[in-house]
């Protein structure tokens, strides 16, 4: 099959296939708090989906002292790392994987989260079967809301933008994938809002990995 036929599925994780927005609220709140920042955690939820080289910036600003980024980081992985033996997948979100897998879609993982944290929740999601390849921070040079992610993971599919679908729960993944030239659909399990992920890009906006499971024939992933 050469790159013309290949039709790629790629997937964010974290918020969309596995339940981890709100914990990374959490420990990011916690983070930020160790270094004497009062970050409002409203507005670090808002920016979840995110990788941290993006993140800390955008939520203290250009001004701050960042050489105390690498510590505010290394907190909020260490307090996040105490929840990975506890962290559950979404309904339909394995189910999901697998009926793309067998339509034929090269099933992909495009997380912002570090080789470790993405480790977890692969574990958690418990899907490695219908998975073709991962790609994560590690793997490139900006996370989202740069294309990086998106882009590498088409290379790894081997596959051209117009034959791929990415499914994400942030505006940050609806914009990484604009950005790379592929059709984003998105899931509402994240906590963002409908009208939030259509503005950044999103074709379609499901409540979850088992809506868009339910209502897979008639998605863009049919």
């Amino acid at each position: 099959m050469n790159t013309t036929d290949r039709r790629a599925a790629l997937f964010d994780v974290d918020g969309t296939l596995v339940d981890t927005t709100y914990l990374h609220a959490v420990t990011w709140w916690e983070a930020f708090r160790q270094s004497g920042h009062r970050v409002p955690m409203a507005d670090i939820h808002q920016a979840i989906g995110m990788g941290a080289d993006h993140l800390i910036g955008h939520l203290l600003g250009p001004d701050r002292d960042r050489d105390g980024d690498a510590t505010v980081s290394a907190a909020h992985k260490t307090l996040y790392a105490e929840y990975w033996p506890r962290l559950a997948p979404f309904d339909g979100a394995a189910d999901l994987l697998r009926a793309c897998a067998r339509r034929g879609w090269t099933v992909v993982l495009a997380s912002s989260a570090s080789e470790a944290e993405l480790s977890a929740m692969r574990t958690a999601l418990d899907a490695e079967d219908a998975l073709t390849a991962v790609t994560g921070a590690d793997d490139v040079e900006s996370s989202k809301p740069a294309p990086d992610l998106v882009e590498q993971a088409l290379a790894e599919a081997g596959t051209e933008p117009g034959r791929a679908v990415f499914v994400g729960d942030t505006v940050w993944d609806m914009k990484a994938g604009v950005r790379a030239g592929v059709a984003c659909v998105g899931v509402l399990s994240g906590g963002h809002c409908r009208q939030g992920l259509l503005d950044a890009g999103a074709r379609e906006v499901y409540d979850g990995p088992g809506a868009l499971l339910a209502r897979l024939e008639s998605s863009l992933l049919k």
